[in-house]
């Protein structure tokens, strides 16, 4: 009694951002009789890769990195698979599904009934698209192992680059959320994200495309990290790693900054 009364009367700002886990907490109680759909996106990166890293890489045969060196093609695509992968779930889970909740379910309004903040309702729902996506990104990687397709031991900071780049779409997928009126609105999220899964160095190297698509295509925040897990999972170091990761830092906290705000604005105000 006496806990749930100090929770009602400490002022809100008291605890702000320490209670996302609450949010996480909420989550996991309604997906563990649904665990069919929590996994179901696992799926589509590994059917990406026996279609196109196995079928067309048959035809293709080795693709030329920039260093010089040789790959078999799957070696290369699958990497990038699973960073369309990240991005894809990260995308879906932060933008339909938060919609729902925002406009519909009216969920984050009972929440901030309660002394949770807005930027615990960002920062839990990235979170937990983190989750997500981190099961994802385990168990494709046991599916790359299980083919051959992982060259070094390094291969395993794979998974925290897929959640690097799950943090910086989800956070920027809530932003753009928050601007939404109708369902029509998410055409534009398959506008963007269509051609990010197709021109990211995802499916050829960077040096194929004209000079004016290398630079556009540098401005992709999938390609920053692609360039990333394929890094790492063909065990090729350079100091560039370190300027594709400070992109999708930057693009995650903008997101999570705006998308409190919005979300603040929505509800409180």
């Amino acid at each position: 009694m006496s806990r749930t009364l100090t929770a009602r009367t400490v002022p809100v700002s008291a605890f702000g951002g320490l209670r996302a886990h609450r949010l996480l907490e909420r989550n996991l109680m309604v997906y563990r009789r649904m665990w069919i759909v929590l996994f179901s996106g696992f799926f589509e990166p590994v059917f990406y890769l026996f279609s196109i890293g196995v079928g067309v890489g048959a035809l293709v045969g080795d693709v030329t990195l920039a260093d010089g060196s040789v790959v078999p093609y799957a070696t290369f695509v699958a990497p990038a698979l699973l960073g369309a992968s990240a991005m894809n779930g990260a995308v879906y889970e932060s933008t339909m599904n938060i919609f729902f909740k925002l406009k519909y379910g009216k969920i984050y309004d009972a929440i901030l009934s309660t002394p949770m903040k807005p930027v615990d309702i960002a920062v839990g729902e990235i979170t937990w698209s983190l989750i997500r996506g981190g099961l994802y990104a385990i168990g494709f990687m046991i599916v790359m192992a299980g083919f051959g397709l992982v060259e070094s031991w390094w291969a395993i900071m794979a998974v925290p680059a897929a959640l690097l780049i799950g943090f910086a779409f989800a956070a920027v997928g809530m932003a753009a959320t928050s601007f939404m009126r109708s369902w029509q609105d998410f055409d534009m999220i398959q506008l963007v994200t269509l051609p990010l899964f197709l021109f990211s160095a995802t499916f050829y190297p960077l040096d194929v495309y004209p000079p004016i698509m290398q630079n556009l295509t540098r401005l992709s925040p999938l390609y920053h990290g692609v360039e990333i897990i394929r890094a790492v999972t063909l065990g090729r170091f350079d100091w560039s790693l370190l300027g594709h990761v400070g992109f999708l830092v930057v693009m995650g906290a903008i997101g999570v900054t705006i998308a409190a705000r919005r979300v603040e604005k929505l509800l409180l105000n």
